[in-house]
Order: structure tokens, then sequence, then C-alpha cells
């Protein structure tokens, strides 16, 4: 296994934008960048899809996170190809679901065709597997014929990741996984980390039917007062602080806004400590 050797720290998603209003980015174990703040495209789909899309990248969004399993491919790629803005300045992540493990190299030109962006920036196994080894192999021979630069995994935490680790040959650069004050899993961040892995959350602002209890949350409030912020500013800035990447999703210009505004003010170790304090180890979804 080639292992990666990318940066994760906090401080590297701590500067402020670039001059034209995108995230700061961190480098991966192969060496390319992402954003360190994404829209995440779970949710859309239709013309939603490609009018929140169009909404973010004038807002400065950069990286766009969807999945076969989402059913949104063709419109996110299709909204892409309408920005105008040019390939090499996106960050587009999909994700091979387990349903397709044993037909992998066929998933995967089908995820190309749909997306037609020309190649894709990251495909991440959508969660653990039957054939899971095998999709991974496929997604690994589309990184050498350059449809795909970069690979990771999603819903892999220490002993899944340690189990898999040693099968590959192009390590993982990324794993994406639920994480929220009400969900730290501190060890599985850190392992992660250490092993030079960039760790990115889903559901960063507590996911479906908990995002409300998170923001409305007595500590979170009195420190987004103390800021001059939103709830969801505070925990989105607490993930980046964490060396965390997010992909918040949204279809609302004004809360989109307010999910990359994260760069000109920061935490400090007490109100980090408080917000580490509210951790229930409660997950919200079954992954």
């Amino acid at each position: 296994m080639s292992a990666p050797t990318g940066r994760h720290e906090s401080e590297a998603f701590a500067p402020a934008t670039g001059s034209d209003g995108t995230p700061p980015v961190v480098t991966l174990g192969n060496g390319y960048t992402m954003p360190t703040v994404g829209l995440g495209c779970y949710s859309l789909h239709g013309e939603t899809c490609i009018w929140a899309i169009l909404s973010a990248v004038g807002l400065g969004y950069r990286k766009f996170d969807t999945a076969a399993f989402y059913g949104n491919e063709k419109e996110v790629g299709e909204a892409l190809r309408r920005s105008g803005i040019p390939r090499r300045k996106l960050f587009v992540a999909t994700k091979l679901y387990p349903n397709r493990f044993a037909d992998a190299e066929n998933a995967i030109e089908e995820s190309l065709r749909k997306l037609d962006i020309g190649y894709i920036d990251l495909m991440l196994l959508h969660h653990p597997g039957a054939h899971d080894t095998k999709a991974y192999r496929a997604m690994e021979r589309a990184v050498e014929a350059g449809t795909i630069r970069s690979l990771g995994l999603s819903n892999y935490y220490i002993a899944e990741t340690r189990e898999f680790l040693p099968r590959t040959k192009i390590g993982p650069i990324l794993v994406q996984n639920e994480i929220h004050p009400y969900y730290r899993d501190r060890a599985a961040r850190e392992f992660l980390q250490r092993n030079g892995i960039v760790v990115e959350a889903w559901y960063p602002l507590g996911g479906r039917g908990y995002t409300d209890a998170l923001l409305g949350d007595g500590t979170v409030s009195r420190i987004a007062r103390r800021h001059g912020r939103s709830p969801a500013q505070i925990v989105l800035r607490w993930n980046l602080q964490n060396g965390v990447a997010v992909v918040p999703g949204s279809s609302d210009p004004i809360h989109q806004k307010e999910n990359i505004a994260l760069f000109d003010f920061s935490l400090t170790p007490e109100e980090m400590a408080a917000i580490d304090a509210l951790d229930r180890n409660e997950k919200h979804d079954w992954y």
C-alpha cells in the first residue's frame, strides 16, 4: 500500500478565503488539493439541484459531494458544466454503493458518463460491503487510467480502516464519516489523521431530524451570540478547527452563504472544549 502523507492538522484549515472568495484548500496525500468546505448534494434533485449548485458556485463553492446512490450525478454534472468555472478549479466527489461493488468497473463508467465532466476528483466506497476489495481495485485501475484522481472511503472507522488498508495499492487519501458535536468520534478521527488520511464530516450539523436540536443547544447558541455568528457557523468552525473538512447541504442561498463564511473568525480553546463536552456518542444514522 502506498501510504497517504497529506496534511490534516487543524491549522491547514484556518487560512482566510482566497481572493475570489473560495475556501482554503487542504493538500491530500497524493498532492492534489481539496477545498475544506463543499456542498453536500444528498437531497438535491432535478432543477432544484442544478440551481442550488449554480447558487453555490456564485458564492465561492468549488467542491461538490454526490454519490451514485443519491441519483443526481447527471444534474450535478450539468450544473457544473453550466457554471462556466474551468474544470481544473472544481473538485467533484462521488461514491460507489455496495450494490455495485461486484460490478464496479461498469458502475465507475456509469458515474463518469452521468457526470460528464472528464474525470472524477475523488471516488469513495460508500460504506463497507461484500466485494469492497474488488471494487476498490477497480477504482485503483481507474486512477491508473486517469479517469479518477483520488480514492477514499466512507463510513470506515478504526477497525474497518485498519483491516482495509493492507488490501490497497493506492491508499485512501480521505475518509468521510458522521461527525458532529453529539458524535465526535475523536478516537477514529485521530487514528485517521495519524495515518495521514484527511477526515471529512457528513452530517456536520447533526443530520436529518437532529439539526434543530444541535443548533438550538444552549452551549452552541451562547458561543454563536458571543461571535455574532449563526449556530451553524459555530458547529462548522468547530469541525474545521479539529482538522475536519465539511460538506453541509443546502439549496437555500442564505444558508449556503453562512456555511462557507467560516474563515474570518476562530473559536477559543475554551469554546472548543465546551463544544467537545456536548459529545453523547450519539450516532444519527446506521452507517
